[in-house]
């Protein structure tokens, strides 16, 4: 892993690639770590591609530089840090491409600073940027269901829950997000290091309760937040991908989505991947970053 001061962050991250190759930054979610684009980004950088795999603000040996710096997990500080960090390697221009977490970094650093994307692909959502002002909305009780994991971190228990089982918690979410994926012990102990970062709970309990508006975000976000309230659209070219068997996002058969990308678009569900789309499919992934470039 290699590191670099980052606006608030020295954000650990991982380059595979020719370093004069055409950049692509590959992003996680939430809860899982680098290893999920690992392989995608193998092939990828076989091609040529310089691939950036940073570790998302409270996950690995990324660490905050300064202990005052609200440990924020709003959709604007995910933003923020993927700016922030193609500013620090000096990268002007890349393919953006993540899933849940990382899929609202790249949605977000694509829609408010669309001269630093050359393409978007959002996985598991498309547009992944959250209606915090309508999130007191219900959504049906079939899709409600499956949030049981944000309400449970709304409270102290939930806290209490995450801090003392954090791997228990989180491996329950990969079967329950990926019910196809047969994935191993070793493969799970691989990413559940990233969770023993000193920040990964703050950061988590602050991004379930932010969405919802049941806490303040930070203060030095407040003008990002303000422009991703009025739902801005994504003009560059995206890729949309959707796992068929996505346990916390079932796709719908028709796009309600499409209306928020006044570019070049394309959606596709894939058959047999659930939530985790580039460690479960990592050949979809990287053709679709491909394509951009």
């Amino acid at each position: 892993m290699k590191r670099v001061r980052a606006g608030v962050l020295e954000v650990a991250y991982l380059e595979i690639g020719p370093p004069d190759g055409p950049p692509a930054v590959l992003l996680h979610g939430f809860p899982y770590d680098v290893h999920a684009c690992e392989t995608a980004a193998a092939q990828l950088a076989a091609d040529g591609v310089r691939c950036l795999v940073p570790s998302l603000r409270g996950y690995g040996a990324t660490r905050f530089l300064d202990p005052a710096t609200p440990r924020s997990g709003e959709q604007a500080a995910l933003g923020a840090d993927l700016l922030a960090f193609l500013d620090a390697l000096g990268v002007e221009r890349a393919v953006l491409a993540g899933y849940d977490w990382g899929g609202r970094a790249a949605c977000v650093a694509a829609a408010l600073w669309p001269e630093r994307a050359r393409g978007l692909v959002s996985c598991g959502v498309g547009y992944n940027i959250q209606n915090i002002p309508a999130a007191g909305r219900p959504a049906a009780p079939e899709n409600e269901h499956r949030l049981w994991y944000q309400y449970y971190l709304h409270g102290a228990r939930g806290r209490a829950g995450l801090a003392e089982n954090r791997d228990a918690f989180c491996r329950l979410l990969w079967q329950l997000w990926s019910p196809t994926w047969a994935f191993d012990a070793e493969t799970f102990a691989r990413t559940a290091g990233a969770f023993d970062n000193p920040d990964f709970v703050d950061v988590v309990v602050h991004s379930y309760r932010h969405r919802f508006g049941l806490v303040p975000g930070d203060p030095a976000l407040v003008e990002i937040e303000a422009r991703l309230a009025a739902q801005p659209t994504i003009a560059v070219p995206s890729i949309v991908l959707l796992g068929a068997d996505d346990g916390v996002a079932p796709p719908s058969a028709a796009d309600t989505e499409a209306r928020h990308f006044t570019g070049p678009y394309r959606r596709e569900i894939v058959a047999g991947v659930g939530h985790n789309f580039p460690q479960e499919a990592p050949d979809a992934f990287a053709a679709a970053v491909r394509a951009l470039l």
